[in-house]
């Protein structure tokens, strides 16, 4: 799996994806937040998907909010127990990984996309 922001992404989700982000961009932002203070993980993930999320715990569902996809939280150690993340890997993710404070890291699930975005959060 690439996990790196890619051009296909760009093209042809990035508009959409930040559109809808945009609507809960600060509500992210503050739950990244409470889970790093919180000791939770130091490495928040929020799924962003169409469909039912399988991971992670539901946040904003799809139709609330004007909302168009679904978001759910989940963090590093989770994708690692599911094995969407090798073990090995992690390593290569935590080096990768933006700062939670000036972006929010998405992993988007759609039909032919499965992959991690980083988005900076809207400046205050």
């Amino acid at each position: 799996m690439n996990m790196q922001n890619s051009p296909e992404l760009n093209g042809k989700y990035l508009g959409q994806i930040t559109q809808d982000f945009v609507k809960v961009a600060d509500w992210l932002k503050e739950a990244s937040y409470q889970v790093r203070v919180r000791k939770i993980s130091d490495y928040p993930i929020f799924v962003m998907c169409r469909e039912s999320p399988q991971i992670g715990q539901i946040l904003y569902e799809k139709g609330t909010n004007d909302l168009d996809w679904n978001y759910s939280f989940s963090f590093l150690a989770e994708f690692i127990e599911r094995k969407l993340i090798e073990n090995e890997a992690s390593e290569n993710f935590i080096l990768q990984y933006k700062d939670p404070d000036e972006y929010c890291c998405l992993f988007v699930v759609e039909k032919d996309f499965l992959n991690f975005v980083y988005i900076p959060y809207p400046e205050d």
